[in-house]
């Protein structure tokens, strides 16, 4: 009989930013491959919607925010006590300031820095406590950005949150290995939102040729970064981890 590589059944998978974009779905994509889904993110209303469109059944909402980042890992104690063993982790949830140089201030580097890194690392720390895992093996996925390796303008507390995430993957890596958990980061460029859109707004018309063009496969899709997302968390990809994977629509290749 044939089977699917993608299968997530039986899994139950965490998935943050959940009630709408990537988080969104994701959630839909990964029900409808089996998986039970727990859903975290701010927006009760907008979360009720995402739990409403899942496939299957034994889904959850957790509404939180991720700013408080000390209440993770007791959140999560919570989500296992109360669901079950998680058997993956997908943190999308995050925010994107367009700020220059001149205009810095710490009040915005912590914002963008607390709800990349500090809370990926959080989530991790929850995700590896006694009882929360599934102790047969797991995978995380951090959201991670094109804007990471490639320079960027405006965007340099973003990109350097989305740095310091694909570093943190690597040396996570190696100290989750021996505990049967994998984690990787993917790195999506221009996906369709209505963020998205409103950035470009700001581009001249020059500058929208530009960035249009070097996105040689066209502006991807929430569906794009959900289906890598759902790789990462199969079997599928059971000997790989450590890595970046790359969903920009070829904007690396310039």
């Amino acid at each position: 009989m044939d089977t699917n590589p993608l299968e997530l059944s039986g899994k139950r998978i965490l998935v943050t930013g959940a009630s709408s974009g990537i988080g969104k779905a994701a959630s839909q994509l990964f029900s409808n491959l089996g998986a039970k889904v727990v859903l975290l993110a701010r927006n009760e209303e907008r979360l009720q919607s995402t739990l409403e469109s899942l496939a299957g059944e034994g889904h959850a909402k957790y509404v939180f925010d991720l700013g408080a980042t000390d209440e993770i890992p007791g959140l999560m104690k919570k989500m296992a006590n109360e669901q079950g063993h998680l058997s993956g982790l997908f943190h999308c949830a995050g925010i994107t300031l367009v700020w220059p140089v001149t205009l810095l201030k710490k009040k915005y580097i912590d914002s963008v820095f607390s709800s990349s890194i500090a809370a990926a690392l959080l989530l991790v720390r929850g995700f590896c406590q006694k009882g929360v895992r599934n102790q047969n093996g797991a995978s995380i996925v951090i959201m991670s950005s094109a804007a990471g390796i490639r320079g960027v303008k405006g965007l340099s507390i973003y990109s350097a949150s989305k740095a310091a995430v694909d570093g943190a993957v690597r040396s996570l890596a190696v100290e989750l290995a021996p505990r049967g958990v994998r984690i990787n980061s993917i790195a999506a460029a221009g996906i369709e939102s209505a963020m998205h859109s409103a950035w470009l707004k700001n581009f001249t018309e020059e500058q929208l040729f530009i960035y249009t063009r070097k996105h040689l496969m066209g502006f991807g899709t929430a569906e794009d970064v959900a289906n890598a997302a759902a790789f990462l968390l199969s079997d599928a990809s059971r000997w790989i981890t450590g890595t970046t994977m790359l969903v920009d629509g070829g904007l690396s290749c310039w």
